[in-house]
């Protein structure tokens, strides 16, 4: 049977090409390519899934999702890197910071913006894998277009579900601060569009291999967008290392509306179906009007990423388990970086999802 979901696409997404990523130091070849995105769209059109162009959106949701100055700086900051002569001296054609303004280097002073585009990129940035490039600001930017018109999608009353094949991802990207190959929160703006739709609730569930940490910080105060995430145990040694640990249950008015279940490496589908359904049971309990599903696939078991072990059928009972909420669903692409099987895990994640709802 044909996939019935709607595939949002933007070509824009393929503008982003990093030549590399600075690891521990160490420049080394990055894996978040554009051709994730051409594989996942030849695979899902082979499977019949209708093709919707994304659609221009102004900044409104974007804007109530992340901070002016972190769009200023990545939509301009490269024009600057490049008139301070950074290509030529020393040789570096992409925006990676040197120095952060961690509270270790402020010890209690307020922070200032540095003059010097190279001491102000570590105002946004946050590690050094994160470079920004000659495509980076439109695809990040026509990743948000397509998150926005899958939420049309669904918003409309034309689709049950949509899935937004974003690139970059975007649940690193905190509300002023971007990093871990993620610079807009796409799931983020999906559930603020959600919301500006008109639906009350909405729980955000994160099944990437790594702990969202953006999409926690940006609703960890609220109590009408509920954030899940099932993930590698940052204790055992994984990004983003600082969060995503189970006692991480929200703040003030969004006490109770956080669920992360940590889970250690080497993790096959029965344990992470279950920590699954443990995120599952406090989606039920918040009863949202609509889900936003971080569609990472970079836990299966040959993704060079990965320290778990899921497999396709494990992603299509994931999928299964989330449309028996009976719930309308946007999902947006995250992880997934093993192009061989990319296609075919987002493909059985979303015939799972339609096997289990009431259909797109």
């Amino acid at each position: 049977m044909a996939l019935r979901t709607p595939v949002v696409w933007s070509d824009t997404c393929l503008e982003h090409k990093p030549s590399g990523e600075v690891w521990v130091g160490v420049t080394i070849a990055g894996s978040e390519l554009p051709e994730r995105a051409t594989v996942i769209r030849q695979c899902l059109a082979q499977a019949g899934a209708p093709q919707v162009d994304a659609s221009p959106h102004d900044d409104a949701v974007l804007r109530r999702v992340h901070d002016a100055g972190m769009l200023h700086f990545l939509e301009h900051g490269l024009d600057e890197w490049v008139a301070a002569g950074f290509p030529d001296d020393p040789g570096q054609d992409r925006v990676v910071p040197y120095v952060f303004p961690t509270e270790a280097l402020l010890s209690g002073l307020p922070l200032r913006l540095p003059a010097a585009v190279h001491g102000r990129a570590g105002t946004y940035a946050y590690d050094t894998m994160t470079l920004v490039g000659p495509g980076t600001w439109v695809a990040a930017r026509g990743a948000v277009d397509a998150a926005l018109t899958a939420v049309d999608l669904v918003t409309s009353g034309s689709h049950q579900n949509a899935y937004a094949l974003c690139r970059p991802p975007g649940h690193h990207a905190t509300r002023s601060g971007y990093g871990g190959s993620c610079y807009l929160n796409n799931a983020g703006v999906a559930a603020e569009g959600l919301r500006q739709a008109g639906r009350q609730r909405v729980a955000v569930l994160d099944i990437d291999a790594h702990h969202g940490n953006g999409t926690q910080a940006l609703f960890y105060n609220r109590d009408d967008v509920f954030y899940g995430s099932v993930h590698i145990d940052p204790a055992a040694g994984w990004f983003p290392h600082y969060m995503g640990h189970a006692d991480e249950r929200g703040r003030g008015p969004g006490e109770g509306t956080n669920r992360n279940v940590p889970l250690p490496p080497e993790t096959p589908d029965p344990e992470w179906l279950a920590g699954l359904a443990r995120v599952l049971d406090d989606v039920r309990a918040f009863r949202p009007d609509a889900v936003v599903l971080s569609l990472g696939v970079d836990a299966a078991a040959d993704d060079p990423e990965s320290p778990l072990r899921v497999t396709a059928e494990g992603y299509r009972s994931a999928g299964a388990l989330l449309g028996a909420l009976g719930v309308p669903v946007v999902a947006v692409q995250e992880g997934g970086y093993h192009l061989p099987s990319l296609g075919g895990l987002v493909r059985a994640t979303l015939e799972g999802l339609e096997s289990g709802g009431v259909g797109p």
